[in-house]
This record gives structure tokens, C-alpha cells and sequence, in this order.
């Protein structure tokens, strides 16, 4: 397993480093633009394709959390910096998470791509295809970011090869920008292998992948029909079934399970901070929340999957490490980080349901994910009870079924709970908040881009 992973991973930093293959960056002079003149055969194809992975893996090493979790109620803090200022809510043009060179360093490798691999090959070919659907897929992952982010941001769909160019791009609007999302997303679903073979088949955006993010837009959308149609698509896809709860760990401390969708790949060369983020004990950037620790009910087996429980007040996330985990070297990690996985889209799909008055079909699918993790089947009358309603309920479910795998703030601002579940916490109290401040750097290059409304 972990072979095949060094070996993907291997060439990926081959084709950047130029060890097994012209590196990307330097085919040409310095001051000319990357990748002319790069791509002139398949294996060039292939080698410009998996360098948007090695983007994708600098774009999330940190930032999955800190976009995802940072500012939601399931986290507490003792750090300083971006942990802090998002816990707090005192976010400034100046806090690292509010960069986005490295998702835009993704979109830029991804243009590139799609415009230069079909020069490449004759005619019809299945590389071809394959290798275009899965640059749109992640062109299209690290646009849905930046719109959740950021709101409206530039939207840039060809690469710089000239200074001819216009380079200072304006902020397009975000339903525009989403709606090319949809498209290559599409497009991807279409065209990507069903799989590629062995662990692959998690690192690589098959068309599994693209329907699974499918059903993530469709849903930041409200396009609940949608939804359930993308999410069909992957719930009767052989490759992904739910795990049991004897190995739910295993989906993160070893991944490449049957569960995960896709994940961004890491090792030991190339590694991200998940330790710095979740393992440090006192040091680390978060711990779980009181009001998350308190929010379990009886019985679920998942509780002590994800903290120390014989802890008053626990310092330690090791649902990414394993139950007992108590390394607190702040050496870098090579987990790999799961953006998508199975249980994610049930519980979409069973919102999606329920949202259209669906519900017994909600139900059920909201118990597939309870009843794994030892809890008894809701009806609506116990849905009311305990959580106020079936959508409360699943939305309850995926606050401790997918915590700390940084969907928590983006389903607050979706299903507009984020005021009333974080004011209490930080203050909270304007929808025009809900964005990141564009970084003081991006402003500084750009002179057609404005400051963020909140934090003029």
C-alpha cells in the first residue's frame, strides 16, 4: 500500500523536480512563462497533470482546516495566529489562511493542462480523456474553494503566455464562477476513468470523484434534486462502501479505504501539517470544542475514535492518528488529508431528501451512518425530539460523523445556522462576515481587485 503511494507521490515530485523528467518549471529560461514548450508527448501529458496534484497538495496541506474548521464551533484554541484570529473572528488582510496563491497556482497548472494535452495526442485517445477530465476536476475543486472563501474572486481559464495578456483580473461573480465549476466537474465525470486501479483509484479523480463534488456543489447551491441525482450516481458506484466501525479509523490513520473518494496524497517527502494542526496536545492549533464534546450521544462508538475521553479536558484530536495516539512531535505528517468521502455524500443526499419533504428516504439514509456508529435508528417523531427536526438531526450527524475533516464552517454558512451557532462563541453577527479577507498581498499585485465589503 504504502508503495504504490511513495510511487504516485514519487512521480509527482519527479515530474516538478525534474529527477525522473524535464521539470515543468525549468524547461524554459527563467523569465519565460511555465510550461511552453513543455508538453510535446504523452508522458509530458501525464507529468503536467500530476503536478496540479502537487499543488493540490501545498493548497491543503493546512488550509483544509483552517477553511473548514477554524472558525466553526466544533474547535477551541490556545494558539496564536490563524487559529486564534479565526476562532476569534478577528480576521485581517495580513492572516496566512487569507492567501490563495496556492489554489490559484492549481487553477494556473490546470489551465495549462487543458489547453496543451490535446496537442499532444492524435486523434481519439483514453489517456487523453482521462488526463483532461481530472485537470478540469481539480481546476474546478480549488474554484469551489475560493468562492466559499472568498466570494468573488478572478476567474481565470486560460494560462499566461504572453505579457501581452491582461494580467490584473478583476473578481468575477461567484454564481458565474460556479457555474464553470459545474461544468468541468461535468465534464470530469464524463471523462475520467471509473478507475485507474488499486489506491490510485483514491488519489486520482476518477468519475466517482467528480460526481461526488458534484453533489457538494449542487448542494452549496441549494439545487436539492441535483443533489440527489449526483449523489445516486456515487452511492451506486462499486468502488466506495461505508466501513465498519471497527475501521472507521483506518479511513484516516491509513487510508486508501473502500469509504474514501478521493484523497489529497501525502508521504514522508511530501507532508502536510496535520500533527501541528490537531496532535500537539497544548501546542497543537485546535482541541475539541466543550460544546462538541458535550454534543455526542450515548453510546456512539465514534467518541473515543476522536479524542481521549478519560481526559477532562482533552488537548488531542487523534481521530487522524488512531485511538491512543500520544506522539506529540511536531514533526510533519504524511497522512493523507480525505476531502471526500462516502459518509459525506449519504448524509447530502439524506439532507437533500429531507429538505424536499422526503422524509422516510432521509431517514433511512441518516440511520445507515447512526447505525454504524451504535446508535438506534431515528423516526421523526424522535428527530423532533432530540434535535428539533430531521434536517437538525442529519446536519447534528455530520458535525460529529465528518469533525475536523473541515466541512463543519462551510455547513453553517450553507444552511444559514453560522450567526446562530457562532455569535454566542465569537460575535458572529454579519452575513458579509462570513467571507475571508483578500490577503494584502493579492492587493498589492493587483490593482483592479477590492477589499472584501466587511473588511474595507
Amino acid at each position: 500500500m504504502k508503495n504504490i503511494k511513495k510511487l504516485f507521490i514519487g512521480c509527482i515530485l519527479a515530474a516538478i523536480t525534474g529527477s525522473c523528467a524535464d521539470s515543468i518549471l525549468d524547461k524554459e529560461p527563467v523569465s519565460s512563462f511555465p510550461a511552453q514548450g513543455f508538453y510535446k508527448n504523452a508522458s509530458d501529458a501525464q507529468a503536467g497533470v500530476y503536478g496540479i496534484y502537487d499543488a493540490m497538495q501545498s493548497a491543503f496541506r493546512i488550509n483544509f482546516s483552517l477553511w473548514g474548521e477554524g472558525r466553526a464551533d466544533a474547535v477551541d484554541t490556545n494558539n496564536s495566529g490563524d487559529a486564534l484570529a479565526l476562532h476569534q473572528n478577528t480576521l485581517t488582510p495580513i492572516i496566512s489562511s487569507a492567501s490563495w496563491n496556492n489554489l490559484y497556482e492549481v487553477i494556473s497548472r490546470a489551465n495549462y493542462a487543458i489547453k496543451y494535452v490535446p496537442q499532444v495526442f492524435d486523434g481519439e485517445s483514453t489517456l487523453k480523456d482521462q488526463l483532461l477530465g481530472q485537470a478540469h476536476a481539480l481546476r474546478a475543486i480549488a474554484y469551489f474553494y475560493a468562492v466559499r472563501v472568498w466570494g468573488d474572486v478572478p476567474l481565470i481559464t486560460e494560462p499566461y503566455e504572453s505579457a501581452e495578456q491582461e494580467l490584473f483580473i478583476s473578481a468575477t461573480d461567484r454564481e458565474i464562477i460556479l457555474d464553470q465549476v459545474v461544468d468541468d466537474l461535468i465534464f470530469a465525470s464524463e471523462n475520467c476513468a471509473e478507475n485507474y486501479g488499486g489506491e490510485r483509484d483514491r488519489i486520482l479523480v476518477t468519475r466517482g470523484g467528480a460526481n461526488g463534488f458534484l453533489t457538494q456543489v449542487y448542494m452549496w447551491r441549494g439545487e436539492y434534486d441535483m443533489v440527489v441525482e449526483s449523489a445516486q450516481k456515487v452511492l451506486d458506484n462499486p468502488l466506495y462502501s461505508l466501513v465498519p466501525i471497527n475501521n472507521w479509523s483506518d479511513i484516516f490513520t491509513t487510508g486508501f479505504s473502500g469509504e474514501s473518494i478521493f484523497e489529497v496524497g501525502y508521504n514522508e517527502i511530501q507532508t502536510n501539517s496535520m500533527r501541528v494542526l490537531y496532535a500537539l496536545g497544548s501546542d497543537s492549533y485546535y482541541f475539541p470544542s466543550e460544546s462538541f464534546r458535550n454534543s455526542f450521544e450515548n453510546g456512539d462508538r465514534r467518541k473515543s475514535l476522536i479524542y481521549d475521553t478519560t481526559q477532562v479536558t482533552p488537548r488531542k484530536i487523534w481521530k487522524f492518528f488512531g485511538e491512543g495516539f500520544n506522539d506529540e512531535s511536531p514533526d510533519p505528517s504524511e497522512n493523507n488529508i480525505v476531502l471526500l468521502r462516502l459518509a459525506d455524500i449519504v448524509l447530502l443526499k439524506a439532507e437533500a431528501h429531507a429538505r424536499l419533504g422526503q422524509t422516510d428516504t432521509a431517514l433511512e439514509l441518516l440511520n445507515s451512518i447512526r447505525n454504524r456508529a451504535g446508535l438506534p435508528a431515528l423516526d421523526p417523531e424522535d428527530a423532533e425530539a432530540q434535535y428539533s427536526g430531521v434536517e437538525a438531526a442529519i446536519l447534528h450527524e455530520r458535525a460529529i460523523e465528518l469533525s475536523f475533516e473541515g466541512h463543519r464552517w462551510f455547513d453553517l454558512v450553507r444552511t444559514g445556522s453560522a450567526i446562530e451557532v457562532m455569535q454566542p462563541v465569537n460575535g458572529l453577527n454579519s452575513e458579509a462576515n462570513f467571507l475571508w479577507p483578500i490577503h494584502e498581498d493579492a492587493l498589492n499585485r493587483n490593482p483592479n481587485l477590492e477589499q472584501n465589503e466587511f473588511y474595507r
